[in-house]
């Protein structure tokens, strides 16, 4: 099955979004905003999953240089991550289907996350697995 995205439609979201190189905290909050919002909209179009795409990379790049995340542990990562998406530990337990202990201790550092979890965090928040190993 072939998707196709419509080329005025998606000049259309991309006039209504003007998504550019982020250099300001409020633009970076901006895109940061629309980007949840579609990361968490059922059905998303070819468009606006092509408009995600680029967002998400704009603001990976942003984080990148402005809150770079390198030295910081797994458990640590996705501590911000949770924070920066407003989920709590119990939203936590419905994403990985795990008891509330044993998402209790991974989100703080008693317990390893395993690869099955990271891949599954990784494919909920749109970022590499690699970042919760």
């Amino acid at each position: 099955m072939t998707i196709t995205f419509d080329d005025k439609t998606y000049s259309q979201l991309l006039a209504e979004i003007a998504p550019q190189v982020i250099e300001t905290e409020e633009e970076y909050e901006r895109l940061l905003k629309v980007a949840e919002f579609l990361t968490f909209k059922k059905n998303l179009t070819p468009d606006e999953r092509k408009l995600d795409k680029l967002l998400v990379k704009l603001i990976e790049d942003y984080e990148e240089e402005h809150y770079p995340m390198d030295k910081s542990t797994p458990h640590e990562i996705l501590q911000h991550i949770m924070e920066s998406s407003g989920l709590r530990q119990a939203d936590l337990v419905r994403i990985l289907g795990s008891s509330s202990g044993v998402v209790s201790e991974m989100v703080n550092g008693k317990r390893s996350i395993s690869k099955a979890q990271a891949k599954t965090l990784g494919a909920y928040f749109k970022v590499s697995p690699s970042l919760f190993i």
